[in-house]
């Protein structure tokens, strides 16, 4: 049986070409998923057009992500975060983290996924981390971990007014 294939199929084939199939692969597998449809001159022609389209939109869409990478390559990414006993975090820097303040700084929106880190960031330093436009595209960015200065004040700062509390508590109960 002829199918014209919707989506790349891993030793298939890619979308958009006409293939052979036994019938019992097209009828229980391929057409039901919607990965194939069958060999008619018209599915054909929507097919090719809709292909057409597609290289079209994205050869848009790699412009725009070629001026997006030039925006971002080299770009350094500063990030504060509470620091915990031996320059650790309390809690980690995420892709997520990462991906927001970059879309924060560019304008544009950065998916948490393009950013390429192994692991999340648990120590104060900085990193050189991809981003991942496209499989061709991976502008190299600096992310810089700082420690919050101003929060581990603020902290002091609660725990002297609550000490006084207690002082003046102390001194009204004698």
């Amino acid at each position: 049986m002829k199918v014209v294939l919707l989506e790349d199929l891993p030793r298939k084939g890619k979308a958009g070409e006409i293939k052979e199939v036994s019938k019992g692969y097209a009828k229980n597998f391929l057409l039901p998923r919607g990965l194939a449809l069958v060999a008619t001159p018209t599915v054909i022609k929507q097919v090719e057009s809709r292909l057409e389209r597609e290289k079209l939109e994205e050869n848009i869409d790699r412009e725009k992500l070629v001026e997006l990478a030039q925006q971002i390559e080299g770009r350094e990414i500063r990030l504060k975060a509470r620091l915990g006993t031996g320059e650790r975090l309390f809690g980690s820097i995420t892709a997520a983290d990462i991906a927001e303040e970059l879309s924060r700084a560019t304008g544009s929106v950065i998916d948490k996924k393009k950013i390429d880190i192994e692991k999340p960031f648990r120590q104060t330093g900085s990193y050189e981390v991809a981003v991942k436009l496209a499989s061709d595209i991976k502008p190299q960015i600096t992310v810089v971990i700082e420690e919050e200065k101003e929060e581990r004040k603020e902290i002091e700062n609660k725990a002297e007014k609550k000490a006084e509390k207690e002082k003046d508590k102390e001194k009204e109960e004698d």
